[in-house]
């Protein structure tokens, strides 16, 4: 299967179980692979017959924004689901990672695969 990628998709948002995660938004980078049929694509070359990877973006972006979730792993299961809803998509890969979690770290978080049955 093909890939379609967004690499570090910067968002800011309430994320977390703690209280000071629960009131200012923090940081959040996620990063999906849209799994596609791609050729039809490349034979035409025609958007029309391309995964619309903006609206991927912005579905995720606004998602990660809105949600207030508690765990990373309930908001990486939002966002494969958002993903697996768009035309031509047959699986995703989203991997949530919050930078500031742990000081000493550079980020932690979760990576899924998913796919439509």
């Amino acid at each position: 299967m093909d890939k379609i990628v967004i690499r570090d998709l910067r968002v800011k948002g309430i994320l977390g179980i703690y209280a000071h995660e629960r009131v200012t938004p923090q940081e959040i980078i996620i990063n999906v692979t849209l799994y596609a049929d791609t050729r039809k694509a490349g034979e035409t070359d025609e958007i029309a017959d391309c995964v619309d990877y903006e609206k991927a973006a912005n579905l995720l972006k606004t998602h990660a924004e809105t949600a207030q979730r508690q765990t990373v792993e309930a908001l990486a299961e939002d966002l494969a689901k958002l993903c697996l809803a768009l035309p031509g998509v047959q699986g995703t890969r989203i991997g949530v990672e919050k930078p500031q979690a742990v000081s000493f770290t550079a980020s932690v978080g979760v990576e899924i695969e998913r796919f439509k049955r």
